[in-house]
């Protein structure tokens, strides 16, 4: 192998280099009262929070994104268990990345079959002694059941990377975070915003990703003029999970269902793409025949946004494009993280008011 140049750009901004949250900052009034009442609860379910509260959480996340070397102690004396019996890398690297960025150190665990799980010890037992080793338990777990073993036993919170089809609660943050970075004035009372209409390329029963990202998106009904949800023939049957569709139509927000992608696309302001679902130990794709490429019929100002990791669905050609929102998405969830875990040890009183 012979590479002529070896230099590289420290400073490049991402691809989409206006994805900056000072704008966000100054469209939130910060409340701190909101952030504090986090410092007793687990993170289970995107249900569990209220648009106030997710709001009040990306400004935070914005502080932390538009000013990184201001805060590098904020959980300093704080240890993480970081628990992934599930393949994982942006989720992962990302919760370990926030906590060191903040001053705590961490304890991995990467493999069940390195834990006294392997030997029989059941979960509660495993979060009793969770208890004496750390502060904060992220968990990824192929099985749904896991975090209900386990919160029980916990005194210390514990917040759900995904387990199994179920929910991804903190990356459906991250995506309303890099949702409304682009459009900071759908956060606010202007009465002349327009709003967007989002297209999913996905399965809601089956994608605990999609599943999350919608149950955020219903607490902003205002900001939200329809979600369209495209999928392949095969999933027509399984597309909704019980009442999914109702939650949707309950907020108060329009929604239809097709399989005709290149129809659509002309139309949508944002879309969403996952192709990946994690189904017990192995994982199961759908809608292999849609594709984003830049011969998409993409608005010229519309945005992609993908949990990753990415497939054929989308094509690397529209990385260099002003459509790539995906990337600035995974830069975000660490701010996001960030923001969530300072918030859960009972050290948002060191970040509130602070400018």
């Amino acid at each position: 192998m012979t590479i002529k140049d070896v230099s590289f750009e420290r400073d490049r901004p991402d691809v989409c280099g206006d994805a900056h949250p000072k704008a966000l900052l100054k469209a939130i009034q910060e409340d701190g009262d909101y952030l504090l009442k986090l410092s007793n609860q687990h993170v289970v379910s995107a249900d569990q929070f209220s648009q106030l509260g997710m709001l009040q959480l990306f400004r935070l996340a914005a502080k932390y994104e538009a000013n990184p070397r201001r805060f590098s102690t904020s959980l300093q004396g704080k240890i993480l268990i970081s628990a992934f019996y599930e393949p994982s890398t942006r989720t992962r690297l990302s919760f370990e990345s926030a906590w060191h960025r903040l001053g705590g150190d961490i304890m991995s665990i990467t493999d069940r079959s390195t834990t006294g799980i392997a030997k029989g010890e059941c979960l509660s037992d495993v979060a009793e002694m969770f208890n004496n080793y750390g502060d904060c338990v992220v968990l990824r777990d192929n099985n749904e059941t896991s975090l209900e073993e386990m919160i029980d036993s916990l005194r210390i919170p514990i917040i759900n990377a995904g387990n199994g089809s179920d929910e991804h609660p903190t990356q459906a943050l991250a995506d309303m975070y890099a949702l409304f970075k682009w459009r900071p004035d759908l956060v606010t009372d202007e009465a002349d915003k327009a709003p967007i209409k989002i297209g999913i390329i996905g399965v809601p029963d089956k994608m605990r990703t999609v599943r999350s990202f919608i149950k955020c998106l219903v607490k902003f009904p205002k900001a939200i003029d329809e979600i369209v949800i495209i999928h392949d023939e095969e999933s027509s049957t399984q597309l909704f999970g019980e009442e999914q569709k109702e939650q949707i139509e309950q907020a108060g927000i329009r929604i239809r269902t097709t399989r005709d992608l290149e129809q659509v696309l002309p139309e949508l302001d944002v879309v969403y793409i996952n192709a990946i679902s994690w189904e017990g130990d192995t994982f199961s794709t759908y809608g292999s025949e849609f594709h984003l490429t830049t011969q998409s019929p993409l608005k010229d100002s519309a945005i992609i946004l993908h949990p990753l990791a990415r497939g054929q669905e989308l094509s690397t050609d529209l990385d260099s494009t002003p459509h790539n929102w995906y990337f600035s998405q995974a830069r975000g969830a660490v701010f996001l993280r960030m923001a969530l875990l300072t918030c859960m040890v009972q050290r948002a009183e060191r970040v509130i008011d602070v400018v």
